[in-house]
């Protein structure tokens, strides 16, 4: 007869025995916790406890499960390489991490990550077998590509099951781009051989780092660990390696993704490149072959992307919502130098034609929220900042009689705090334009105490999910006044502050080289008192958003801070806007139904919304052929039905014409970018059958700019009726 004590010495066997096999594959050269990462992990600690906004944190047996799991999915998200017995022996921590980290016992983390490494090297070997074999794609078998919320594999020929249908997807998808099965097998051997080389190259540091993250980020999705880095700044590094197209890259599992499309550079003067995308080949000048990249390391995608300025670089990319198996878009791409005048405000004037005629409406593109904090503290007059190119550009857009300006802010990710509020100021008269409450209770109001207004017309601001942080406080602020439309996107919710604190500095030892924590010290909120945290702002006139903007945002984080408020700040309404917003939502809303555009945009976010869910995808060769096919159906009509709006003899009034007059992007571009981009649009002209690009059309600023006209007009007639009663 079994007892409960049995029981639990012979639960406690079975455990022992599993670890024991898992510890059984790991290589002789283990990786171990170093001696600096005891201290590291105890300091993380007291200073998240001591030093975090957050103040409701408790690192118990409860939070402990929640870090291994973490942990565990950081390692292997979609359950790819662990068996379930390999989970079931990392569970003898499950209620001990909490204690352990405390006391800078990390070794646990180091064990699951050699366990990891060796399941990792199983796979991709029995992967590389695999494409020795004959493959049929007649079948309608299903790869279960999005496997988060299975169960974890019981055994072998569990993962076996896995893994076929993972290297037969891989060769459907070359095979649908035409490959041969020479080409095929030569590249799939390359990427599955740099996914281990990749994972049998990591160091000590990077193990702890994966681990202290999975711990920190639990608190709240801003707060993170960095290694420390003997060589150049890594971050840094990738961004001047990518000023050729002005893109910075990050890792998506085995594929290198978009992460910043920065403003003003050959990427977002192209226009198709998007937060999200991922890169799966690169080819170099306007025709010839490509370069898979799928597997590859992020320093070696950086170098082959980069070239000589006035180049070409070709991109296979998938964007962020299409489902596995989708053919790649091909993205062009003229490498140039991203100088500090792309990067700086931009302008340009459009000339509408509305019911009452034609008006001039000058757009001013902000990408960031800059300033040149050196050249200011030495002294120099001509520094550059935000607030001056702006007010520079009020001017010149005063002296060609635009009559109304409106903010460009989409993808704004933010910047310099002091210039959104010296830029506020350039539209308001003077007063509070936002509100800072830090962790230990304090509350700072930072206002502009300048009268003078740079602008006094008509604004309308535009913003999207990435408009973030600083653009949040400047959109918020002017929405708060009644000084502005506000028109776009729900914004991305970020409405916290954060400090980088190197651990060293905590230490009184400088001759130990450790890590930095970036830490969630403080919160902004509104003149109103409400937050900007979480929910954003949300537009008065909102457009149909792009499918997949839902994965994005603050509300996107399950342990983001919630919104919250606090009391209001003392300021003065510039105007009560609420009576022109019901009549311009409602033009826009009747605009709306006749411009295809929006039209189409919603019929693809409901396609989206409707296979978003789907986790497995055909492996039948003919069912993809006809999925992509249907794809590129649509986007034939969508060209069409454009061509058919430009040639109509009689356009639909209520679409005002929208033209470009003047951008000054264009005064940027250097000759060897303008000599290339005609060379690439000769080339594309004479291949009509490799077309596969539409002409970009910002459809939302034409609108934008519809709505800005409607209020102009009506803040005529507003003044006419005025007068006419006095």
């Amino acid at each position: 007869m079994i007892t409960m004590k049995n029981t639990t010495i012979l639960s406690i066997i079975v455990l022992f025995t599993l670890l024991t096999q898992a510890q059984a594959l790991v290589n002789k050269d283990a990786l171990k916790p170093e001696a600096k990462h005891i201290r590291e992990s105890q300091l993380v600690v007291k200073m998240i406890e001591q030093l975090h906004y957050k103040k409701d944190i408790e690192l118990d047996d409860a939070f402990s499960k929640q870090i291994l799991d973490k942990y565990i999915s950081s390692l292997d998200g979609n359950k790819m390489y662990f068996y379930s017995e390999d989970i079931l022996a990392f569970d003898q921590w499950k209620n001990s991490l909490d204690d352990l980290i405390k006391a800078g016992d990390v070794k646990p983390a180091f064990k699951i990550f050699n366990v990891f490494r060796s399941r990792v090297t199983e796979r991709t070997n029995f992967a590389l077998n695999l494409l020795n074999q004959t493959m049929d794609f007649s079948s309608n078998d299903q790869y279960e590509w999005n496997r988060e919320q299975a169960e974890w594999p019981m055994n072998e020929a569990d993962l076996n099951t896995i893994w076929t249908q993972k290297v037969k997807n891989d060769y459907l998808n070359l095979k649908l781009v035409d490959k041969e099965p020479e080409q095929i097998k030569e590249i799939l051997q390359k990427r599955y051989k740099l996914i281990a080389k990749r994972i049998n190259e990591r160091k000590s540091d990077d193990v702890f780092q994966y681990f202290m993250n999975a711990y920190v980020s639990l608190i709240e999705p801003h707060t993170g660990y960095m290694a420390p880095r003997t060589s150049e700044n890594f971050e840094i590094n990738m961004s001047l390696s990518l000023e050729g197209i002005g893109a910075i890259l990050g890792s998506d599992g085995e594929y290198t993704a978009i992460d910043t499309i920065v403003k003003g550079g050959p990427a977002e003067l192209e226009g198709s490149l998007k937060k999200g995308d991922k890169i799966i080949a690169v080819g170099q000048g306007v025709e010839g072959s490509f370069e898979d990249v799928v597997g590859w390391s992020l320093e070696d995608v950086v170098q082959l992307i980069r070239g000589e300025k006035g180049s070409v670089v070709r991109l296979q990319v998938l964007n962020k919502d299409d489902q596995p198996g989708v053919i790649p878009n091909v993205v062009r791409i003229v490498r140039d130098k991203v100088k500090l005048e792309q990067q700086a405000a931009q302008y340009q004037i459009l000339k509408v034609k509305g019911e009452e005629g034609e008006r001039k409406v000058g757009v001013i593109d902000l990408p960031t929220f800059y300033m040149d904090f050196e050249a200011y503290q030495n002294g120099d007059p001509d520094f550059r900042s935000t607030t001056k190119d702006v007010k520079k550009i009020l001017e010149t857009l005063k002296q060609e009689s635009v009559e109304g300006v409106i903010v460009d802010l989409r993808n704004n990710g933010g910047g310099s705090l002091y210039e959104a509020v010296q830029l506020t100021g350039l539209f308001i008269d003077q007063g509070p334009v936002v509100q800072t409450k830090f962790s230990y209770g304090k509350v700072d109001v930072k206002s502009d105490r300048n009268s003078d207004m740079a602008w006094t017309g008509p604004v309308v601001v535009m913003v999207n999910r990435f408009s973030a942080s600083a653009s949040e406080i400047f959109a918020a602020a002017l929405q708060d006044y009644g000084r502005a439309v506000i028109v776009g996107d729900q914004t991305f919710g970020k409405g916290t502050v954060q400090n980088v604190l190197p651990l060293q500095e905590y230490t009184g030892d400088i001759e130990k080289e450790l890590g930095q924590i970036k830490m969630t010290v403080a919160q902004f909120f509104r003149i109103n008192g409400g937050s900007t945290q979480n929910r954003g702002v949300i537009p008065d006139i909102e457009f149909p958003a792009a499918p997949g903007f839902d994965e994005y945002g603050e509300s996107s984080y399950k342990n983001a801070l919630p919104w919250s408020s606090i009391g209001s700040s003392d300021f003065t309404l510039y105007d009560d806007l609420s009576e022109e917003i019901v009549f311009l939502k409602k033009r826009s809303k009747q605009r709306n139904k006749t411009n295809f555009e929006f039209a189409f945009l919603e019929n693809e976010l409901a396609l989206y919304e409707k296979e978003k869910d789907q986790k497995s995808i055909s492996l039948s060769e003919s069912e993809r052929k006809a999925k992509s096919e249907a794809r590129k159906s649509r986007e034939e009509q969508r060209k069409a039905k454009r061509e058919a709006m430009k040639e109509a003899q009689t356009p639909n009034q209520s679409l005002s014409e929208v033209i470009l007059i003047f951008d000054s992007n264009e005064t940027h571009k250097s000759k060897d970018t303008l000599a290339a981009e005609t060379e690439a649009l000769e080339e594309q002209t004479s291949n009509p059958e490799d077309d596969s690009e539409d002409e970009y059309v910002d459809f939302r600023m034409h609108e934008a700019a519809r709505i800005m006209v409607d209020y102009i007009d009506l803040k005529m007639k507003q003044l006419l009726a005025k007068k006419s009663s006095e």
